[in-house]
């Protein structure tokens, strides 16, 4: 029996690795794994097909549309154009592995848990719920201005030579810890015009402490602000209820106008947490943005095992993902105008798409950012923060762990994800959250295959945006290289 190799030179070209999907009336393919996007028309795409119908040889290329009338010059630059861009490929040899970052890889963001504790019950709470895996016992409640701010000196020892360097609060309810989350920025702020280094900082509340001296502060250093909120009263409050099981739509709301009126120096944004409970994407949309006033708005499914209550099962992922194209595609008809939409998930997939990034992980964990608990622990992230997972050292005692780093770095890229190689959305997903893999699957390496089609499918929908405006107002994507 012959193998494919005798059968098909290995000279012979053929279509690389791609997606291909249709915008405005356009051809366009997502080529695979480099994450870049190219427009097909003329004989780049008669090329690409042909060679797509069956592997050819350049000379059988060149033939074929010499026949068809066109010069050889033309031909033969566009075979070269489409080799060197990677849209058509000879030989078997297999994709590049991802790049995998050295040991002291600089860091770039550290998140502070400032506290363990919260004045929220939320159903769905990943510290809190069913599916934690924190392990709090012994951990003081509230981080001190001296853990806070030696985690803020291994930010800049790790930073190495980054000017930039980000600071993001977080809890339980990081208002909780108003006075050291304060002192911190104070901090940092000294220390980095004292090292010629901007820093910026970031904080996620619940909101439900929000008074104007806090607001005030956020506003005068300049600090983004994501507040955790599900949508209107009703929705709000199936999940998002104080310890004796009252709703915090009520208290927060106020709390939120009063926000958005006098913080105006930064982003502030919604993040929804959506359930089996809650899921009516438009409806929140709506809500939070004409009712509520935000400019952004970002939402996230539940972290959950499968048998949890809240848990989305597939159906209504999929129903999300219907509720999402409706978004986006109205993010498209305001892009088209010129005008900027709130729907952060369609903003955040787009700048990926757009500056043709292709992931080794799927996010910084681990990479540019750690996490760092109450009692100066280093995690992998702010959701391994006192978890026996993810421990990369303490920030009074010897500080970073490199070793423990490295080893996570390489096994958890996405070379290592074998479930993911021939999967054309890898370069944006890169095989899904650790945090929510662990849960799932008990492994942080594990890749995340229950969301596997809902991600190709949000791809694909995000592909199509990004196609439409390139053709309808390319000018509107001038805002995702920066």
């Amino acid at each position: 029996m012959s193998t494919i190799a005798e059968v098909i030179p290995s000279s012979a070209f053929r279509p690389a690795e791609a997606h291909a999907f249709k915008a405005a009336g356009e051809d366009f393919l997502y080529l695979v794994p480099s994450g870049a996007v190219f427009r097909m028309e003329g004989l780049c795409k008669d090329i690409v097909e042909f060679v797509r119908r069956e592997p050819a040889m350049r000379s059988d290329i060149v033939a074929h549309f010499i026949d068809k009338g066109l010069e050889l010059a033309e031909i033969e630059a566009t075979i070269d154009d489409l080799d060197q861009a990677a849209v058509i490929a000879s030989g078997f040899s297999k994709p590049p592995a991802p790049v995998v970052p050295l040991q002291k890889f600089p860091l770039q963001r550290v998140v502070l848990n400032v506290t363990n504790q919260c004045n929220l019950a939320c159903t769905y709470c990943y510290e809190y719920s069913a599916d934690k895996i924190a392990q709090q016992d012994g951990k003081p409640k509230y981080m001190t201005a001296d853990i806070a701010e030696s985690a803020v000196e291994m930010l800049i020892l790790e930073a190495g030579g980054r000017e930039g360097l980000h600071v993001t609060f977080f809890g339980g309810e990081t208002l909780l810890n108003f006075n050291v989350m304060r002192t911190t920025v104070i901090y940092a702020e000294r220390r980095a015009a004292e090292l010629g280094k901007r820093i910026e900082f970031s904080l996620t509340t619940n909101a439900t402490l929000l008074n104007e001296t806090i607001v005030d502060f956020l506003s005068e250093h300049r600090i983004g602000v994501t507040v955790s909120i599900d949508g209107d009263q009703e929705l709000n409050d199936k999940m998002r209820v104080f310890h004796d099981g009252r709703g915090s739509y009520s208290v927060i709301a106020p709390k939120i106008k009063e926000l958005l009126k006098r913080h105006r120096t930064n982003s502030i944004g919604a993040r929804v947490t959506l359930t089996s409970q809650v899921a009516d994407v438009q409806r929140i949309y709506q809500h939070l943005t004409t009712e509520l006033g935000f400019d952004s708005v970002g939402f996230s499914p539940a972290t959950a095992s499968p048998d949890r209550l809240y848990h989305i099962g597939t159906q209504k992922m999929d129903n999300i993902l219907d509720s999402f194209a409706k978004l986006a595609w109205e993010y498209r008809d305001y892009a088209v105008e010129g005008k900027q939409h709130g729907f952060t998930n369609v903003s955040d997939t787009l700048k990926e798409l757009n500056s043709g990034v292709s992931k080794a992980y799927p996010c910084g964990a681990g990479v540019g950012l750690l996490g760092v608990g109450t009692a100066g622990d280093i995690s992998l992230c702010h959701r391994f923060v006192d978890s026996p997972v993810g421990k990369m050292g303490h920030v009074k005692e010897g500080g970073v762990d490199h070793e423990a780093r490295g080893e996570f770095l390489a096994t958890h890229h996405i070379g290592a994800r074998y479930d993911c190689h021939t999967c054309w959305a890898r370069p944006t997903c890169a095989g899904g959250c650790f945090h929510e893999a662990f849960v799932h699957y008990g492994e942080t390496s594990a890749a995340n295959l229950h969301y596997c089609d809902w991600i190709r499918g949000w791809n694909d929908l995000c592909l199509q945006i990004l196609g439409e405006i390139s053709v309808r107002n390319p000018q509107f994507l001038e805002r995702f290289e920066n």
